[in-house]
């Protein structure tokens, strides 16, 4: 695996979510910061992108944002990034963002959020992104999601090797320790040309 330098963190934008969700979202931008890795997000001034972002850059870590120019009045485009790059589309923001991140940290998040999970999680299950993906489960907010994914194993829509596609953990202090691990290999869907599931 190649060396951690740039971290990615899809989250949601709304602004009225709960506390708890903000102060998840400030101690991951602060631990990234600290660990020196550099923040790549969806551009946002507002949610906890704007979250995730304020607290980066006030522990002095480098901030790239990345925003569709339709979601830039909405999503108010940060103003003190180190990098705000306005793209045409959500299609050109998602390849911008796989392109310049070596790690993918989901926190919780609306629809965008899931729509962002399942691109990187699909991308690397076809041995096209072999970068870390981790899930940070706050109060159980995704284990929803996650029995649906046991579930789509269990009907065979998915193999038993597509848990290792990402890590799952509950709290901000786990997510070094999660970054510096090796990855495990995960079986190309090619890999067993004689079986249904792919």
């Amino acid at each position: 695996m190649s060396i951690i330098r740039s971290v990615c963190v899809f989250c949601g934008a709304s602004g009225t979510v709960a506390a708890g969700y903000h102060d998840l979202a400030a101690d991951i931008g602060t631990r990234i910061a600290e660990a020196g890795l550099q923040l790549v997000y969806g551009g946002g001034n507002v949610g906890l992108m704007g979250t995730v972002a304020n607290a980066a850059l006030r522990a002095k870590g480098s901030v790239i944002g990345i925003i569709p120019e339709h979601l830039q009045a909405l999503e108010v485009g940060h103003p003190d990034l180190e990098e705000l790059v306005i793209v045409p589309d959500l299609m050109v923001r998602k390849k911008q963002m796989l392109e310049r991140s070596d790690a993918f940290i989901i926190l919780p998040g609306g629809f965008g959020t899931m729509d962002e999970l399942f691109e990187v999680l699909t991308w690397k299950q076809l041995g096209q992104l072999p970068k870390p993906v981790i899930i940070v489960d706050l109060d159980g907010f995704f284990q929803p999601l996650l029995t649906m994914i046991d579930h789509t194993i269990e009907q065979h829509f998915a193999r038993p090797s597509h848990r290792a596609l990402f890590d799952v953990i509950t709290s901000a202090e786990d997510l070094v320790a999660v970054l510096e691990r090796p990855q495990g290999e995960i079986e190309h869907p090619r890999a067993k040309m004689n079986s249904a599931t792919v």
